[in-house]
């Protein structure tokens, strides 16, 4: 048969039958030479290679008019990328080389179109809502676990006969462990997807809670403390990187409002759950029902969770591609990325730390993020000292607390709204602008360092000011403090959309160094200078930092133009 019939049956063909014809057909071992075929089994051998590159040629039109080319007999076979054998190993065997596959491209498998149900921009809101859901439980129940310790502080001086700033390092070194890990899941995270890494930072964030609650010593505790954080803390930096996988532009701000509100409410709830849970038990009861709640998360995470990202969904799809048409040659993009464990320390790990050296935009965002979060730990020593010991309230000292998560929520609510306006601008710019996230937190700048004066100052005469009034300032800082941490990290996401999960790391790192410092000098502050005057001290600095949304609706986006991580637009 001459080699135009060969031509000719390929074209006879469509590719549904190829497909059939392929797979009804023995798998052909080609060795190299055609001449040991007969005229059925070069055709079948032929069918079977262009086959299984029309499977491939989703979205690329560049390579699906090349296969037509193959198909139709216009070219005989794919180009070939010539290989050079000079200097490699024998294949062995007295076997000659096979020859060269066509290029990579055509066995690259991508999504299939901008509407493909793969992607999870496309998936079912009522399956995002579940991944909401989920990640923010996560986010509450590690963020529950940082302060709760705190309302077992009295008990575990009397028992163990040490001061309490001593057993407030039990604090310190959790939010210590916040601070390191982040680093490490956040880029691993994009290496091996999400899913991995929080379904192995809920484990062990469980079982070192259960820890903490059988140990026998002091320091015991302290380590566990420090391991829980360290391993619990990967949904800080994971989670808004997977709120970015699943949402696009339209709604990221609004699911990113979510986790911000998991992230403060959680330190804030947790002294009003823990304080009624340590009058009536032990303290290690405050880790039991914590450690209860996390197994729960986890056993949700581990069951329910599918992966977001990105690169490793086309690495799962090109694996069941593998596996359906045994072609060991397609593969994903994502696979090609091979690093060793140094390579990971030096190029991946170490990104989160050197974005925060080389980026100035993110450098002052994250300490204007970071001053606003040490407030938050701070408060958490402040609120016992003006309503437990000024005003009295031994049984209901913590209640105050809630004014704080009512502000939240309104901020949360005054955020959600602006975003309508934003999305207008963003339409009508044409890309991404992320300067414009930062509109609310000139309102807030401003009415965070009112709230804290407001509250020191009239916190300083509980003999003469109503406890009203430092319970509504509270309101006012709470309002502050969301309204100047979610715009900041919308602000960070947005720029550094390709990076997000070390972007968001770096700021975290940063952010929990200063949540783990301020409460170890709160106490001797308040007691020391006294109420007023250090609310002075913390107002004036907050104060300080207004410019800082403003400098940056200027100057943002010239400064992001000299950046090397983040988008150019």
């Amino acid at each position: 048969m001459s080699e135009t019939s060969d031509s000719q049956k390929e074209t006879d063909l469509s590719p549904s039958q190829a497909s059939s014809a392929s797979t009804v057909s023995n798998p052909i071992e080609y060795d190299g030479d055609m001449d040991i075929l007969d005229e059925d089994q070069k055709v079948n051998l032929k069918i079977q290679r262009t086959t299984t590159m029309t499977s491939l040629a989703e979205s690329n039109v560049e390579n699906t008019r090349r296969l037509s080319k193959i198909l139709t007999g216009t070219v005989n076979e794919p180009e070939r990328i010539a290989v050079d054998y000079s200097n490699t190993l024998p294949m062995g065997g007295d076997r000659d080389y096979p020859p060269a596959l066509p290029p990579r491209e055509l066995y690259e498998v991508t999504f299939d179109g901008p509407n493909d149900p793969l992607h999870p921009f496309n998936w079912p809101m009522k399956k995002k809502v579940m991944i909401c859901v989920m990640l923010c439980l996560n986010c509450i129940c590690i963020t529950m676990a940082s302060s709760i310790f705190a309302s077992g502080v009295p008990q575990i001086c009397e028992i163990y006969g040490i001061i309490e700033v001593v057993a407030i390092l039990g604090i310190t070194l959790f939010v210590l462990g916040f601070a390191a890990s982040p680093i490490i899941y956040a880029p691993i995270s994009e290496i091996y997807g999400r899913r991995g890494v929080l379904v192995i930072s809920a484990f062990g964030f469980a079982c070192f809670q259960f820890a903490v609650a059988t140990a026998k010593d002091l320091q015991t505790i302290f380590i566990c403390r420090f391991f829980g954080g360290l391993i619990g803390a990967a949904p800080m930096a994971v989670v808004p990187a997977a709120f970015a996988d699943i949402f696009d532009t339209d709604m990221r701000g609004k699911a990113i409002c979510l986790f911000s509100l998991g992230v403060f409410v959680g330190p804030i709830l947790s002294p009003v759950m823990g304080s009624y849970i340590a009058q009536r038990t032990t303290w290690r009861w405050l880790e039991y029902v914590v450690g209860c709640f996390s197994s729960a998360v986890f056993a949700f995470i581990f069951l329910f969770f599918p992966e977001t990202h990105h690169p490793s969904i086309l690495v799962q799809k090109a694996k069941k591609l593998r596996k359906d048409t045994n072609n060991w040659g397609i593969h994903a993009a994502h696979e090609n990325v091979e690093l060793s464990i140094k390579e990971i320390a030096q190029k991946t790990i170490t990104r989160p730390l050197i974005m925060l050296a080389t980026e100035p935009s993110l450098l002052i965002i994250s300490i204007y993020n970071s001053f606003v979060y040490g407030i938050l730990y701070l408060m958490l020593e402040a609120y016992p000292i003006v309503f437990v010991a000024g005003y009295g309230y031994k049984e209901n000292g913590e209640l105050p607390y809630i004014a704080l998560i009512i502000g939240m929520i309104f901020c949360a609510a005054f955020i959600w709204y602006w975003e309508g306006d934003y999305l207008k601008r963003v339409r009508k710019a044409g890309h991404l602008v992320p300067e414009a996230r930062l509109y609310p937190m000139v309102f807030a700048s401003i009415v965070f360092p009112i709230g804290i004066l407001w509250f020191c100052w009239t916190g300083n005469y509980p003999d003469k000011i109503h406890w009203i009034c430092p319970t509504i300032a509270g309101s006012f800082i709470g309002f502050g403090l969301m309204g100047i941490f979610l715009p900041c990290l919308n602000y960070i996401i947005e720029s550094y959309l390709l990076v997000a999960a070390s972007a968001v790391a770096a700021n975290t790192f940063l952010r929990s160094s200063f949540g783990a410092a301020f409460p170890l000098f709160a106490g001797y502050m308040f007691r020391g200078m006294g109420t007023g005057w250090a609310g002075l001290l913390l107002g004036l600095f907050a104060a300080a930092l207004i410019p800082v949304p403003f400098i940056f609706l200027k100057y943002g986006s010239r400064i992001r133009r000299k950046s090397k991580f983040g988008l150019n637009v």
